[in-house]
Parts: structure tokens; C-alpha cells; sequence
């Protein structure tokens, strides 16, 4: 057989033209190291060999060794990895994984002996993909999904908010996996411990809902930066109206003049702000009106002028 009697690719049938059966349903999860390329070049082997392995470690922590040992169509991406899973699993990811994944990543950096620091950002998502074992598998609109994801603004800005010392993981899931997952109550998190955000790409035509998850969280969760404008004003319009606070000028205006008025005697206490004017109306001694009129301010700490006049 010369090379002109090969045999030609198979030729797909255009999309709309005909029937056929959907692939296999997958959960896709991707993770990517922060600030890869921030590190000289040398580190860069270190960091690629080093997140499988702190992968597998955590499946197998977390008790999910069969999820590793079983991926599909797995794929290192230089500064992270990929691969495929029964979507089954998929509540098993989201708790306990994700914070194991996240003790994983603390003992390492705790005790690493070099310069690397490897926090990580996770993306998981669930969809039709090819899996037929071959060379090519996993290819499809939900893997690119879930690499946008990864990609997005509010997962890369939660994980460059928080401290480095603290959050070592933050994970972004489609809304498909979270409706399944978290909202049908599958998952061993409550629904309070996930932000609604929307997940957008610098330079690429992608939004969709997403929602936001950290087992480790720390600085500002409540962040326009994070969460978009929208979200945040939907949150400030359900969390209860605060009491208006009291203009300035009538605090001030309620404390601008002091009336006292004492028979035979004076009454100053404590400071007094603004004026004050005290008339004594009793007789003195000699038969007259004694006492002060005061134009100013009279007590333990008078500022203004103090003028006396006797009657």
C-alpha cells in the first residue's frame, strides 16, 4: 500500500443534518497554578510534574482514590491538568475533595524545601464529550467550557484577593454542575456555602452563570472586583434597609442653645457646645436681682466669652 492508498479520515456529518447518539456524559475537572509564568523558567518542570502528584494525594486523602486511578482522557496543560470522570462523582468533587485538596496544598507549601508556592484555582463542569478511549477523546464545547471557566474574572480575582497563607484553593463550577449537584442536594455543602457570579473572559465571547466556592476563604468575598456589579446590587437589594442616619446639621441643631433657669444660683455642668444663657430671678440680700447673664458658654469647660451683667 503506497502512501496515496491510505485510507482518508471519516467524514463527520455537519451539525443539523441527521441524528445521532449523544457521547457519553462526562464531569470535567481542570485546575490551573497561579502566577505560573511568574516563576523563572527553571521552576516551571518542578511546578508541571509536582500538580499531579499533589492531585493524586488528595483523591487519595479525601478517599477518592478509584476517581483518579479511573480518569479519563487526563492531560497535563503545563501550569495544570484535566481530565474526565464518571459524573457520579461529581458531589464527591465538590465535598470532600475540594477541601482536601485545600489541606493538601497547605502541608505542601508549609513544607516545601524550594521557592514554589502552588495555590490553585479548580474549575469543575459536566457534559457530553467523546470517550471511546481513543487518541482524541474529550474534545467538545464542556471541556472548553471548563477551561474558560478556569480562565474567568471572578475565580482568578478571589484567588489574587485573598492571603496566600490562607486560601490556597478556589473553585469555580458551571451552573449545570451546580443545579445538579449542590441545588438537588446531593453534595455535602449547603447551597449558603456557594456565590452566584458571572463568569466572563478577558478578550473572549464568554458569559454564563457560575458560582463561586472556597473551603478556605479569607480578605473580601463581597467584592464588585469578584462578584460584578450585578450580584452585588441584587444582595444589597434583599439584606435589610438600614435606618437613614440623621443629617448633620439637626445633630447640631439640637444641641445650639441651653436654657437653665435657677432661683438664687447658677447651673453649669459637664461641656457645653454652643451657647448658653442662664437668668437667676431671685432677690439677693440687698433686695435686688443677682446672679449672671451669660453670653457664651458657662460650665467645667466654657469656650466662648463669658459676659456678667448684674441686675
Amino acid at each position: 500500500m503506497t502512501e496515496f492508498d491510505q485510507p482518508r479520515p471519516e467524514a463527520s456529518a455537519l451539525p443539523h443534518t441527521r441524528s445521532r447518539h449523544l457521547p457519553p456524559y462526562r464531569g470535567i475537572v481542570a485546575v490551573d497554578a497561579k502566577d505560573f509564568t511568574g516563576y523563572p523558567a527553571i521552576e516551571h518542570g518542578v511546578i508541571s510534574r509536582a500538580v499531579p502528584e499533589v492531585l493524586q494525594w488528595s483523591f487519595e486523602r479525601a478517599g477518592l482514590a478509584q476517581v483518579w486511578q479511573d480518569r479519563r482522557f487526563p492531560g497535563s496543560t503545563g501550569d495544570g491538568y484535566v481530565f474526565g470522570f464518571d459524573p457520579a462523582w461529581m458531589p464527591f468533587l465538590i465535598h470532600p475533595w475540594l477541601n482536601t485538596l485545600q489541606d493538601v496544598l497547605t502541608e505542601f507549601n508549609v513544607h516545601s524545601s524550594g521557592t514554589v508556592r502552588i495555590r490553585l484555582r479548580v474549575s469543575l463542569h459536566i457534559g457530553p464529550l467523546p470517550d471511546t478511549g481513543g487518541e482524541f477523546d474529550g474534545n467538545g464545547t464542556p471541556r472548553n467550557d471548563t477551561h474558560r471557566l478556569l480562565d474567568s474574572r471572578p475565580v482568578k480575582a478571589m484567588l489574587a484577593a485573598s492571603n496566600e497563607s490562607i486560601t490556597q484553593v478556589a473553585a469555580i463550577l458551571s451552573d449545570r454542575c451546580y443545579q445538579d449537584a449542590v441545588a438537588g442536594g446531593y453534595t455535602g455543602r449547603h447551597p449558603d456555602h456557594f456565590i452566584e457570579v458571572p463568569a466572563t473572559v478577558e478578550g473572549k465571547r464568554f458569559d454564563q452563570r457560575a458560582w463561586l466556592y472556597v473551603p478556605a476563604p479569607s480578605g473580601n468575598l463581597y467584592d464588585r472586583r469578584i462578584l460584578g456589579d450585578a450580584v452585588v446590587e441584587e444582595q444589597e437589594r434583599r439584606a435589610p434597609a438600614a435606618e437613614p442616619a440623621e443629617p448633620a446639621e439637626y445633630r447640631r441643631a439640637r444641641r445650639t442653645v441651653v436654657n437653665q433657669r435657677a432661683d438664687g444660683g447658677n447651673i453649669n455642668s459637664g461641656t457645653v457646645h454652643g451657647g448658653q444663657s442662664v437668668t437667676n430671678a431671685g432677690r439677693d440680700s440687698y433686695g435686688g436681682f443677682g446672679g449672671d447673664f451669660v453670653a457664651g458658654n458657662k460650665g467645667d469647660t466654657v469656650h466662648g466669652d463669658k459676659n456678667e451683667h448684674h441686675r
